[in-house]
């Protein structure tokens, strides 16, 4: 899926919370705004932003306002309104700015997951490639196998997805806490050491390039191809 980012629009904290809970869990990146002026603000501060869900009934700048300032400047990135609004009046307006779906609350978290998924598809910005390669190691995805210099290696579930966070992020300094959210999901309460011991056990399975892994003192890892 790569590093996805959402912007979750609410003036209520407790729902930018719940709903960045759930799309943490499934790999996305969660930026929060508590309301529309700051919404388009972030926006216009960053070309990263995939997909903004945003509540329509909030100070300073509501959804629909935010909604049309933002269209006026991109015409492609999906929007999703969250309303507690459900007349055909108040959706047609939604989509006459250009809304790609409305989700009335109260509503389950994992439908609007899966909505999330379904308009990342079709705009097609969740696609992955099937192989990953750096440095000799080849990762595919679709067979869930790994080789290092044409040779297979074998790795465990999570010395497989630890691999494929490290190659699909080469080069950028990646923290402890990175590491657990995306390769352990929130719902993973241990220690963090647990990384440094599948990082050891990661490295010695790949051999001399095994030294790819760079350790960032204080920090966490680095995965760098050496030339």
């Amino acid at each position: 899926m790569g590093d996805i980012k959402i912007l979750m629009v609410d003036d209520e904290p407790r729902m930018r919370k719940l709903v960045k809970d759930f799309l943490t869990k499934n790999g996305y990146i969660v930026v929060e705004a508590g309301d529309g002026e700051e919404a388009y603000n972030i926006f216009t501060s960053t070309n990263d932003i995939s997909l903004i869900i945003m509540d329509v009934m909030m100070p300073k700048m509501d959804g629909y306002e935010a909604c049309k300032e933002i269209r006026a400047l991109s015409k492609n990135v999906p929007i999703i309104l969250l309303t507690a609004k459900s007349t055909e009046k108040d959706e047609l307006r939604g989509f006459e700015l250009g809304v790609d779906e409305y989700i009335t609350k109260p509503f389950n978290p994992q439908i609007l997951v899966a909505r999330v998924e379904a308009i990342l598809r079709r705009s097609g910005q969740d696609q992955e490639d099937d192989i990953i390669e750096a440095g000799g190691i080849v990762i595919d995805r679709v067979a869930h196998k790994v080789t290092v210099d044409g040779s297979e290696i074998e790795l465990s579930f999570k010395e497989f997805e630890l691999l494929e966070y490290f190659l699909s992020n080469i080069g950028r300094a990646l923290t402890r806490d990175n590491i657990l959210n995306r390769v352990w999901n929130y719902d993973y309460f241990g220690d963090a050491r647990t990384i440094d011991t599948h990082v050891k056990k990661l490295r010695a399975k790949l051999g001399p390039k095994g030294a790819y892994i760079k350790t960032i003192r204080a920090v966490g890892y680095k995965f760098e191809v050496e030339e």
